[in-house]
């Protein structure tokens, strides 16, 4: 699987820590930025993100910045996309679960980073529902 990966500045060290992470768990990563600690826009990232996954580039994609807010209002105005803000481990579970997720939204600032990895596996490795689910999902790219 490949995972599209990218932060603003407050999500820099989170970032790096998940991308290690995919990488030992064997997935294919590609970083689309930021590279450091010096202040950017989040919305940037989220659009990368968001954009990669939406054009096939990658099955799934991970953003942070310092809440996950942010980054999940940017990668949520690209066509396609359902990205989910994952604050606890159930709620990274429904994201696949229930809402097909495609791109995971973490704050860097705001969790506990082992507990965001803990997050970031429970996604993964979730499988969607289907079922009501998919009629929902579905619903999400119509005009309703």
């Amino acid at each position: 699987m490949k995972i599209v990966i990218g932060s603003d500045h407050a999500g820099f060290e989170l970032k790096e820590k998940i991308k290690q992470h995919l990488i030992e768990r064997g997935l294919d990563v590609e970083d689309v930025g930021t590279e450091g600690r010096e202040t950017v826009d989040y919305p940037v990232y989220a659009h990368r993100v968001g954009r990669a996954v939406a054009a096939g580039q990658s099955e799934r994609g991970v953003v942070v910045c310092g809440t996950g807010i942010g980054v999940c209002i940017g990668a949520n105005k690209v066509a396609g996309i359902r990205a989910a803000l994952a604050y606890s481990e159930e709620t990274a579970r429904l994201a696949s679960a229930h809402n097909d997720a495609n791109v995971l939204c973490l704050g860097g600032r705001t969790m506990d980073h082992e507990e965001a990895l803990r997050m970031l596996d429970i996604w993964l490795d979730t499988p969607f529902d289907g079922g009501r689910h998919a009629r929902r999902v579905n619903m999400l790219e119509e005009d309703v």
